[in-house]
């Protein structure tokens, strides 16, 4: 029987009791039995284990080997399951055999994908874009700040953090190239992004006031671009094979009620905003307060805010149904770079350095960290997401 006794953390911890992200692990005793475990400081809670003998009435959604039947179940689960751990925890019960350090456990992709969405959401990002692309004209197109700007990425190329990703290969063509020629990208780029995942499928439109009831949690995006691939293929369709050959996702998804006290007001609007997008009146802040970081071979190159998106997450996944599309369990959509107003504050290379390089080399390491502010003044961790570049041909 696992040992009952005390589990703790160092004080100031990001992954305390008020933050509690989800994941799945499999250990060296085990490596065949994937399972749901919670962060807790440096540990994995195994709390399928717990939950079972405890007599818990959630027990058979967390004795699964990914997240989406507990997704599924709802907001009501999701809120007592939470309490239910947090209870073990103040208890006492769940440290101890239950317990597993980081660093024994393998962790896996902790949901399935059902869709993934990217959109384009923060003004900084997409105004030294547009200044990049469209030097000569409006950094903004005039549909930018009247609806949140997206598109359908691949749902089979998400993948978990520690995942190396393989330089892609496929069409280029520089502006004085005659015609364009095929090889691995020499512009490999990244994007630094918050990641949203549904829980509670839908038929139809969500509004803004269900946002809660459908979206289980958050996670950080690396969503990887190939930039010279990008800009010869985008026109007229958007992004394709450029976007499309790794999107990586960090090993755990923090429950949506962890960011309460991160809410904040998001931009104020430049243009009256059509009724399913207007938040004016909603019953609490749609912004999050998420400070993130990007590391390149351990050099911190980048502090991007997330409070500084135009678009909220809610806005996103209102406007993503509006037309009838329906949410699957599992679906995922993200931010888009998320960019701040300083030069320390932008989410990507093509931003960071003018659209002219360098960019990523075989053997790069990319980090992204982020947290949010939590009660009474601790930090809400998220899971980093890491990604280290491989050679064009390499094996996965």
């Amino acid at each position: 029987m696992p040992q009952h006794s005390p589990h703790a953390i160092p004080e100031g911890d990001p992954f305390g009791p008020d933050a509690l992200p989800y994941g799945v692990f499999t250990t060296p005793d085990a490596p065949d039995h994937p399972r749901i475990g919670v962060r807790h400081g440096a540990f994995v809670l195994d709390v399928a284990a717990a939950a079972a003998e405890h007599g818990s009435a959630y027990a058979d959604l967390l004795d699964q080997p990914v997240l989406n039947p507990l997704m599924a179940a709802g907001r009501p689960a999701w809120e007592a399951v939470r309490a239910e751990i947090r209870g073990w925890l103040d208890g006492g019960v769940l440290p101890g055999g239950y317990a597993r350090p980081l660093g024994e456990v393998t962790l896996h992709l902790p949901f399935e994908v059902a869709d993934y969405v990217d959109f384009y959401a923060s003004e900084h990002h997409a105004t030294n874009v547009g200044r990049i692309f469209r030097p000569d004209g409006e950094p903004l197109t005039p549909n930018w700040k009247h609806l949140p700007i997206g598109y359908h990425g691949r749902a089979g190329t998400v993948v978990v953090s520690g995942t190396d990703v393989v330089r892609p290969r496929g069409q280029r063509k520089a502006p004085s190239e005659a015609t364009p020629s095929f090889g691995p990208s020499l512009r490999l780029d990244i994007e630094a992004e918050v990641g949203f995942v549904v829980g509670t499928p839908s038929p139809g439109p969500v509004p803004l006031e269900a946002f809660r009831d459908h979206v289980f949690g958050v996670c950080l995006v690396n969503d990887w671009s190939a930039r010279d691939i990008q800009a010869w293929e985008y026109v007229p369709l958007g992004p394709f094979l450029g976007k499309s050959f790794a999107t990586s996702v960090s090993a755990w998804i923090t429950p949506l009620e962890a960011f309460d006290a991160a809410r904040t007001a998001p931009p104020s609007r430049t243009y009256p905003l059509l009724p399913y997008l207007d938040d004016a009146s909603s019953s609490e802040p749609g912004g999050l307060d998420l400070r993130l970081e990007v590391r390149i071979n351990g050099e911190v190159v980048s502090r991007p805010p997330f409070s500084s998106m135009y678009w909220t997450a809610a806005q996103q996944l209102a406007h993503m149904t509006v037309n009838g599309a329906t949410l699957r369990t599992g679906d995922l959509f993200a931010s888009g770079t998320v960019s701040g107003p300083e030069p320390d504050q932008l989410g990507c290379l093509l931003e960071l350095t003018g659209g002219k390089g360098p960019w990523l080399a075989d053997g790069d390491e990319v980090v992204i960290t982020g947290w949010a502010p939590g009660r009474d003044g601790s930090r809400v961790g998220l899971g980093e997401v890491v990604g280290r570049v491989r050679p064009a041909g390499a094996d996965a």
